[in-house]
């Protein structure tokens, strides 16, 4: 393995956050907003991954975001990208495909959603050095959330045999489970949460593309051969890319290949999917409320109050999320915040 290996940043933006409206949405997306900080979640994943052991980041993206995306990586000083600009979404699998096919066969690709918390930097550095010596030797590496709660919203992984320090070989993938399956695989102590976030060099991904989604490495190929550049932006072809099937990078790839490795890892991790996490993170008064905007809260207690562009008042209440963001107002009790794409869904019909 080379001393220093230089890691490219890949960081899909191409997600609608639907979870968080009325704040996210298809226009403004949650990776685009301030939710945890003063910075977006876009920026604070491309802050994480900045310096001399990485590249120039590799931003997957929808075309319409493509000039907010660019306006807030210059607002944090990152000068030198690519934006791929997808022009129909088609899920993961095929969004790291065009990042491996324009980074180049030799490099290391560290696969990341753009909208989530990591509050511990060092911890995730240190994880990503773990893997990258498996790494060098074709192996496609995922980093697993150490857990602390039965979760039923994440997918899981049983982790098995030591092949190197702090790395072990996947010993299957496990889909959402229901709570009680959830609650023994937390109590066996040997699974962690699915985070998302990869580390492979960009021949191992192609090459596992090239034996378990063929059709979809194609699609990668012809739309990237036949698209066009435009300075920093990439515009692959869109109709060699629609014929793409649309899948997640676990189903097409991580689930089949061989040499497949997990580095469980505590490193304050959250995929920010709900207004009920983000009050979890969110700094409260000494009543347990999370407020942000034009609020006044009077006699209320452990709730998340956003507004923005009016004034959101609230008394006698407790264990509410309030969103205002323009016209629309979202009101539910704390722990049902999920259930926001059920409201989506409602108002589409």
């Amino acid at each position: 393995m080379p001393e220093a290996t230089t890691i490219i940043p890949v960081i899909l933006s191409g997600g609608s956050g639907t979870r968080l409206w009325p704040m996210s949405t298809p226009e403004k997306p949650k990776q685009l907003l301030a939710l945890t900080a003063d910075e977006t979640m876009l920026q604070l994943t491309a802050r994480r991954t900045a310096g001399e052991t990485f590249g120039a980041p590799i931003v997957v993206a929808n075309a319409r975001h493509a000039d907010e995306i660019e306006a807030q990586l210059l607002g944090i000083g990152v000068s030198d990208w690519t934006l791929i600009l997808e022009p129909v979404a088609r899920n993961t699998a095929p969004a790291i495909a065009l990042a491996a096919l324009a980074a180049g066969e030799d490099a290391a690709l560290l696969v990341m959603p753009s909208d989530h918390v990591i509050a511990d930097k060092a911890a995730f550095h240190a994880a990503v050095q773990a893997a990258l010596p498996m790494v060098e030797q074709g192996w496609l590496v995922t980093f697993g959330i150490a857990p602390h709660a039965p979760e039923t919203g994440y997918g899981w992984i049983h982790v098995g045999e030591g092949i190197a320090p702090r790395v072990h070989r996947v010993a299957r993938f496990v889909e959402k489970p229901p709570k009680d399956r959830a609650e023994a695989m937390l109590a066996a102590g040997d699974h962690v949460w699915n985070g998302g976030i990869f580390l492979f060099r960009a021949d191992a991904f192609l090459g596992a593309l090239s034996v378990h989604a063929p059709d979809m490495l194609h699609a990668a190929q012809q739309a990237m051969l036949k698209g066009r550049t435009e300075a920093s932006r990439v515009h692959p072809d869109a109709d060699a890319f629609a014929a793409s099937p649309s899948e997640s990078v676990d189903y097409a790839v991580m689930e089949k290949a061989e040499r497949v490795a997990v580095v469980p890892v505590s490193m304050g991790w959250s995929d920010l999917g709900s207004w009920d996490a983000l009050h979890e993170l969110s700094a409260c008064d000494q009543f347990g409320n999370a407020c942000k905007g034009d609020v006044v809260a009077l006699e209320t207690e452990n709730s998340l109050i956003h507004a923005d562009g009016v004034r959101v008042a609230l008394v006698g209440v407790t264990d509410l999320i309030v969103v205002a963001n323009g016209t629309d107002v979202l009101i539910t009790p704390r722990g049902r915040s999920q259930e926001v794409k059920k409201l989506i869904s409602a108002m589409k019909d």
